[in-house]
């Protein structure tokens, strides 16, 4: 049996102020992210679950939208409303959409 296709949005069409999720790893994330954005790896998600607001969509990111659809799957199947980042990181950087880095410098998606 296929699973069914997860929600997913544009990278132009996540709005500035949406809660953007990325689930990418801890060196991925260091490297270069989303303003803005709040960091919960993968791995950690059902664990933190709880940390994510569930009265706004979610915007859920990671480097081209493997791992940030299997999050959606499970914040929707846990009642809420996510939706993929189609392209991930990848696609953010080349459309030009803004990165900041944690150890300051260039932002880069590794």
């Amino acid at each position: 049996m296929f699973d069914a296709p997860v929600p997913a949005v544009e990278v132009d069409s996540v709005p500035g102020d949406g809660y953007l999720l990325d689930v990418r790893e801890h060196d991925e994330w260091q490297a270069g992210h989303a303003p803005g954005a709040v960091h919960i790896p993968l791995h950690e998600l059902a664990q933190r679950a709880g940390e994510i607001p569930s009265e706004h969509s979610v915007y859920v990111v990671c480097r081209s939208g493997g791992r940030s659809a299997q999050a959606v799957r499970a914040l929707n199947d846990a009642g809420w409303r996510a939706a993929n980042v189609a392209g991930g990181m990848q696609a953010w950087a080349l459309v030009g959409r803004e990165m900041t880095s944690e150890n300051g410098a260039d932002p880069q998606v590794i």
